[in-house]
């Protein structure tokens, strides 16, 4: 570990004296990615995982790494080709337990420390769900996961010839009864995700949740939807049990005995409730709630319920910020939350009787992976350094990075930090934002720019890493990047979220133009007749929308944008999020007058912006044909435009050379229109 250290020490001290280069998607793609993490019992180690993405293979690899709290000692423990996730930790820290495709589909394996290699522990043939973790029982002897099956099926045998059957039959249609039939990229075809256990002697597993529902919910879950008590007699997750899921937000928290018995349901919102965890002394379930049924950007309050009277207090309702990570200390006493906090993602503690939450970082983003005695492991990020495993003082003080997967690296690179503003919006009311300049700045030079706006809508633009839009990529051409968080942003409490349901291009829009005319006033470097525009799901939107209302920006890319708002309820899988932004169903009162008030497509005689406009066919959230009918009326108007088409991606693009491709063509088309010659 020594010679480790210093050989990143010397390596970053030789970097100094040269000039640092522009970071490329070359580069970009070749860093490592920090996932998952999980703090030992003793408070000593850290497991996680990393990523590492090839353009070669155009895929990635994920592997398993161990490294010591005091930062002494870093281990590689798994190395291969496969793809290793989410790692757990033996209650007597002698173990961890992960899920990997390494035996050609995704099972649960187990791993001594003391040496020795993985030992496949499930065969369960409709796999592992990767991406909603395990819990391993206090008591060592059982392991909890979840897997996508048959809801009528009684054996795995029965989902093993369903599975076999579907795919040799030469007939692909299906008979559907029931929405949602698809979620994101993929369709259900009549699985739901199940609650299963497995004992770690002898294999053998069993279904919970037997029925036709999804543990966890298809959508709006937290970080982890299921736990053991301390005795390890129960299981508490989250689950929804209505009807109509496609409409429905009412997620809750349940308990039931392991060993079988009654279900019971904890939690008494028509919200969504989520992200259970027992308190080490077994005496709570702290848990998130949201109030208004069908709202999925509701503020999640912190919830503590007492098993032994079965009362549940509200512990966050007076705090007007949304709780993310649930950790508990040892001792049960305080509890340690992550918050989204005006464009960070900070740490706060309050004690377990209630009170103010207060607030340990500021101006970070971390996620709080677990708590010690003495200190506490997050992941750390920011605009300019992908996510690393940190430890800090139970007082969020005396942080240090651990993990270093990428320290070499970014030291060849200029990326400059975000700098962020302020700014009067709609009304008077203070608007935040980012600016990232580009590499190599001169600040007697003339910038173009690229204004990004966020998705979501009810989402933020936060000082972290981002492997999807990321802002050091795009203005390592010679743009600066501009990112405002307007009405509907999270993070800047409840009120501004709620400022721009049935009202998606009122008080948003005039924040984001207020924006622009903030920026080019206050930087005199920013060429205010050189600025283009990007955004992507609800950005791609208010792309759309712009185009119907501005002439301000030289040129667009619209990903993933809604144009015509009914088709658009007529073909997402997530039917509660266009009623709740509408007021309801288009057909019901005066809610079609909303929908059309806000349709980009009852502006298009307005359309003049040179547009690039991308949009992937599997992409079930914002269905392609909202792309295909932006381009086509573009083009129908002879306005420049190209359309960026993807038959293998959905909402978002994840393949490396696709990723490739796409920066390729948005640096180009910024390119074309924000560096042309003035006429």
């Amino acid at each position: 570990m020594i010679r480790r250290m210093l050989f990143l020490w010397c390596m970053v001290g030789s970097v100094f004296a040269q000039e640092k280069r522009v970071i490329t998607y070359e580069d970009f793609i070749d860093l490592k990615r920090v996932d998952g993490g999980s703090l030992s019992p003793d408070g000593r180690w850290v497991v996680y995982n990393v990523r590492t993405y090839s353009l070669k293979t155009n895929t990635y690899v994920s592997n398993l790494f161990l490294q010591s709290v005091d930062g002494k000692t870093t281990k590689m423990l798994t190395s291969s080709s496969f793809k290793d996730f989410s790692p757990v930790w033996s209650p007597d820290g002698k173990q961890i337990a992960f899920v990997s495709n390494r035996g050609g589909s995704y099972q649960i394996f187990t791993m001594a420390l003391d040496g020795g290699e993985p030992r496949r522990l499930s065969d369960i043939s409709t796999e592992v769900s990767a991406g909603n973790g395990l819990a391993w029982s206090p008591d060592g002897k059982k392991i909890a996961f979840t897997s996508d099956v048959y809801p009528d099926c009684e054996t795995d045998e029965c989902n093993r010839t369903r599975n076999a059957a579907r795919e040799e039959s030469k007939v692909k249609a299906q008979v559907i009864d029931k929405i949602p039939f698809r979620v994101w990229d993929s369709w259900k075809e009549g699985k739901r995700s199940q609650l299963f256990v497995i004992d770690v002697e002898s294999g053998k597993f069993n279904d919970l949740i037997k029925g036709d529902f999804d543990v966890p919910p298809i959508d709006l879950g937290g970080a982890m939807d299921f736990a053991f008590s301390p005795d390890s007699k129960t299981i508490v997750f989250t689950m929804n049990t209505e009807k109509n899921i496609a409409w429905s937000t009412n997620n809750d928290v349940w308990t039931l005995p392991v060993s079988g018995g009654d279900l019971k349901k904890i939690s008494t919102s028509l919200g969504n409730d989520n992200q259970p965890v027992y308190s080490p002394d077994g005496k709570y379930i702290a848990f998130r709630s949201m109030k208004r049924a069908g709202f999925e950007a509701d503020q999640q309050n912190l919830m503590l319920y007492e098993l032994s009277t079965g009362k549940t207090v509200n512990l966050t309702e007076k705090f007007d910020r949304s709780v993310g990570g649930v950790n508990w200390s040892p001792d049960s006493k305080v509890i340690y939350l992550d918050v989204e906090d005006q464009g960070y993602h900070v740490i706060y503690d309050m004690p377990v009787t209630g009170g103010t939450p207060r607030k340990l970082t500021d101006k970070t983003y971390d996620v709080i992976l677990g708590v010690s005695d003495n200190s506490m492991v997050t992941r750390r990020t920011s605009f300019s350094m992908p996510p690393e495993i940190f430890v800090l003082n139970r007082d969020g003080s005396g942080a240090r990075n651990l993990s270093n997967q990428n320290t070499a690296k970014l030291a060849l690179l200029d990326l400059p930090a975000a700098e962020e503003f302020w700014f009067p919006g709609a009304g008077g009311t203070k608007v935040h934002g980012f600016l990232v300049k580009p590499p190599k700045f001169d600040e007697k030079k003339s910038y173009p720019a690229i204004y990004l706006v966020h998705g979501g809508p009810q989402g933020a633009w936060n000082n972290g890493w981002s492997w999807r839009w990321n802002p050091e990529l795009f203005s390592a051409p010679g743009f600066v990047s501009i990112m405002v968080n307007p009405r509907g942003s999270t993070g800047y409490g409840q009120k501004f979220t709620d400022e721009i349901t049935k009202d998606w291009g009122g008080k948003v829009y005039e924040d984001l133009m207020k924006g622009v005319d903030y920026v080019v006033k206050n930087y005199s470097f920013i060429d205010g007749d050189r600025i283009g525009a990007a955004g992507g799901s609800y950005g791609g939107y208010m792309m759309n929308w712009m185009n119907g209302h501005t002439d301000r920006f030289k040129c667009m890319v619209s990903h993933a944008g809604i144009m015509e708002k009914i088709t658009m309820y007529g073909g997402t899988e997530e039917l509660w999020f266009e009623e709740w932004e509408m007021g309801g169903p288009y057909w019901e009162g005066r809610n079609k007058e909303t929908f059309e008030k806000w349709s980009p497509h009852n502006f298009v005689q307005n359309f003049k912006t040179p547009t690039l406009v991308i949009h992937g066919e599997l992409d079930y959230r914002v269905p392609v044909q909202q792309g295909i009918n932006l381009f086509q009326v573009l083009q129908r108007k002879g306005i420049p435009s190209k359309f960026l088409y993807y038959p293998d991606e959905g909402h978002w693009i994840l393949k490396p050379q696709n990723g490739q491709l796409w920066y390729k063509e948005v640096h180009a088309w910024f390119n074309q229109w924000l560096n042309k010659p003035a006429n």
